[in-house]
Order: structure tokens, then sequence, then C-alpha cells
């Protein structure tokens, strides 16, 4: 392959600039235009000092090189990293210094797709590269160092090869299948396919997690105008962000920021009062409002306590449930320092016997942030719970949960011929197919648009 070059680090100033070189000719074209030893005689992983410097022998910069020699690096051949003063006109200099002298720009994910299409690492793993640099907490940074650190692909792996011996007895059976023999006995293979089938099952089920906490954990905060949501959105983020007022229907669009908890983040929504709407403005803000609830994984439902009666918090919560089926709620009464001390007890007795089938009932005062770090913490635990608390894989990329979607599939086919009694070439088609779509994660079958697609998400340097 030829040599490609590309700035690695974030375009613009900064202390430093990182410029990557990768190719089989990466060293020696460095040399030409590097001045100290020859980088084409060092050992890897070794640093140098030197400047860099034009045809014309004027010195560009002071730079450090650092060596990575084939096949001792990211990927998988000569990679030349060139640490330079961090102005963009040096960068552009020496970029074209490489440029004139036989580089080519990179493209966007290059370097990684050369680390793929090297046998550095699968496809799965490429793209857990893309999800690290996008990583913005640290519950996804720890999901993607899983993957790239090869866990979900070393399960894959472990689900096909179990499946190719099997596929090997049965179409060797279509090769004498005039003697009508049979090789691969029809309890194991049945036995097998329902264990492949529930790890697959499995990992489905962890997409749902997973894809809410690599793009966020939509939370809206709804209710009846009045009721304190902008308060509450101000105390959970700990500033103030909304717009608070006692004029009912002051919050008319949607206000979306992001609250880190324990390193999950929530997409805090405050929405528009539920009411009916006085004039057009209010009517689109509350139209939106369960435009995004119909979207949302959890609702928190914000109820004032001092105002609204528990018959009209019932109704208001049964309309929630018109617009998602089964969705997630947690009912916050909001502003019990407006209720009297003493009648305060009966009052919550009340509320937990009429709205009993409504499991997380909190009573917390938003203006005095009463039992806001309470609330922080019933958003976790009723999102994420125990099921980060494992090193169990958890799917986080739509293209492998379709692909798994269809493996699932072809292993109900393959055992549905089985229990009908299918003959062998049909059930060894349905076992080919799922090897095929466990095969398109790690990357072992692709085709070029495949590729196209996921490495131009990457930046260019990598």
């Amino acid at each position: 392959m030829d040599t490609i070059v590309a700035l690695a680090t974030p375009s613009g100033a900064g202390a430093i600039g990182v410029i990557r070189l990768s190719g089989a000719n990466a060293l020696k074209l460095s040399d030409k235009f590097f001045h100290g030893k020859k980088l084409s005689e060092q050992k890897s992983h070794t640093v140098h000092f030197g400047t860099v410097r034009d045809v014309h022998g004027r010195i560009i910069d002071e730079v450090l090189c650092t060596v990575f020699v084939a096949p001792h690096s990211y990927t998988k051949e000569n990679v030349v990293e060139i640490s330079c003063h961090g102005s963009a006109y040096i960068q552009q200099e020496i970029i074209a210094l490489a440029l004139q002298n036989g580089a080519r720009p990179a493209e966007r994910g290059e370097f990684t797709l050369r680390a793929f299409l090297n046998g550095k690492m699968d496809l799965s793993q490429a793209e857990a590269v893309a999800d690290l640099i996008a990583s913005t907490n640290a519950t996804n940074h720890d999901l993607a160092m899983r993957q790239m650190r090869g866990g979900f692909t070393q399960q894959i792996k472990k689900l096909r090869d179990q499946l190719l011996h099997f596929s090997a007895m049965i179409e060797l059976e279509l090769d004498f299948g005039e003697e009508d023999v049979t090789f691969a006995n029809r309890d194991d293979l049945k036995h097998l396919l329902l264990t492949i089938q529930k790890v697959v099952q499995n990992l489905l089920q962890s997409f749902a997690l997973g894809n809410v906490i690599k793009n966020g954990i939509t939370t809206v905060i709804a209710g009846r105008p009045n009721a304190g949501k902008s308060t509450l959105l101000n105390a959970l983020l700990n500033e103030e962000r909304a717009i608070v007022s006692e004029i009912p229907g002051t919050t008319r669009d949607t206000i979306e920021e992001i609250l880190n908890i324990n390193g999950v983040s929530f997409r805090l929504i405050d929405t528009a009062g539920i009411r009916e709407a006085t004039d057009i403005i209010e009517t689109i803000g509350v139209k939106r409002t369960f435009e995004k609830i119909r979207d949302a994984a959890l609702v928190l439902y914000v109820a004032d306590a001092g105002e609204l009666s528990l018959n009209d918090i019932e109704d208001d919560l049964k309309n929630l449930e018109t617009h998602q089926s089964g969705l997630k709620k947690i009912v916050v009464f909001n502003q019990m320092d407006k209720i009297a001390p003493a009648y305060k007890d009966f009052y919550i007795m009340s509320a937990k016997i009429k709205l009993e089938n409504y499991e997380t009932l909190l009573f917390i005062s938003g203006k005095n942030t009463t039992h806001v770090q309470l609330l922080k913490k019933i958003l976790y635990e009723k999102t994420i719970g125990n099921q980060l608390n494992n090193d169990e894989v958890i799917v986080t990329n739509v293209r492998h949960a379709h692909a798994l979607q269809q493996a699932d599939k072809n292993l109900s086919d393959a055992l549905i011929g089985l229990q009908i009694g299918k003959t062998s070439d049909l059930i060894a088609l349905d076992i080919r197919h799922t090897l095929h779509n466990l095969a398109v994660i790690t990357g072992e079958i692709s085709n070029d648009d495949v590729l196209g697609h996921i490495f131009s998400s990457f930046c260019i340097g990598k």
C-alpha cells in the first residue's frame, strides 16, 4: 500500500501537533525531510529528536519523531509520528513536505481501516475505536474499551466455532446423500442451536441498554404548568438553566441538557406544561411535549403537591400511558414545602394508596433541593441498576444488533427444520446463513459499501 499522511491531533493552534504517516515507505520517506538519525535504520518504538527542513534547507521546526516498525504498529505497517509545535502553519508545511516526497493524504478512518485490513483488529473492534473517541462519559468509555479489547469478538468467535463443527458434519452428509448416512447427531445439534440462540438473544436484549447508554437516556420532565418542572431541572443540574416564573406556561418549547450520573448521560428534556393551550405557540409546545414523551426512555412526571388533587394526578398518568404504553415513570410530588407539616405524613400515605400501581413515587422540594440527590439515585437505578456491575458483553452498535437479529431468525428456522424433519441441505442452508450473519459482525464477511460507511465516520487522522 502507498504511504498516507494526516494530522492526528485536532486542527488549530496548540502546544503540540502530531502528524502521522503509515505505509511501507513511511520511514524512508520521512528521512528525506527529517534531519537527525536515519529513521529507516532505527528500532521500533524509539523516539528521535531532529529538525524538519524543506528542499532549500530551511528549518521548519524542531520535532520528535516516534518510529514504529511493521508489524509492531497501529496499522501493522511502518509508522512515523512527528510531534511538532502546534502552529497550523508548521503542521501544513510538514504535511506538504510528506506529500512532495510521495505520500498522499489519508482518507477518513484510513489508518484504522488499514489496521482492520492488515488483521490488527476485526471490524467490531475497529468500530469500538470510533466509539472510544466519541465517548463523553465513563460508562461509554468502559463499554468501548471492553469491545475494543475483543470481549464481543471472542464471544462471537466462540459461537461460530461451535457451529462450524456441526456445519461441516451436515455438509459431509450431503456428499453421501444417496447412502442415507448421518454424521451430525440431531439431538446434539438441537441442543447446540438452542444454546447459541440463547446467547444471541441475550446479546440482543443487551442492545436496549447499550443503545441508550451510547446515545444518552432520554428523560422527559412533564407535568402541568407551574408544577415546578423548570425548578426541578435547575436543581438536578445545579445551575439556573431554565427560566422560573410564577406565571403558568413560561416554558413554551423544550429545553435539553445533559446530566451525568455515575458515568451515564441522561438527556433531560424540560417540556411545556400539559394543559389546554391558550395560544398557538403554547399549542405547538404542548404538541412537542407529547412527541418527546413518545420517544422517551423515562418520564419524570412532576405534580404540584400543594395544588393538584390525587385524582387529577392519576388522570394525568393515565393520559401519559396513552402516548406510550408501558412507559417508565417516576412520579415526583414537588413543592412539598407548601404542605403543612402536620398534614404531610397523611398526604404521603394517601398518595401511596391512591397511586399504588405506580411503583416509583418521590416527594421532594425542587426549590429547597430536598431529596434531589435521592431522585438522581432513583434515575440511575430505574434505568441502569446492576446491569453494568459485571463483565458481560453489552451490544451498543445498531449494525451488530441487526446482524444478531438475522442470526436469531436463521437459528429459529434451523430449529423448526429439525422439528419437522427438513432435509439436511435445507438445515445446512439455515446454518450457513447463521454463520454468515455472525461473520458480518467481525468483518470476516464484508463489502466495500459497509466498510466505506463505517470508516467515513472516523476523523481523518484515525
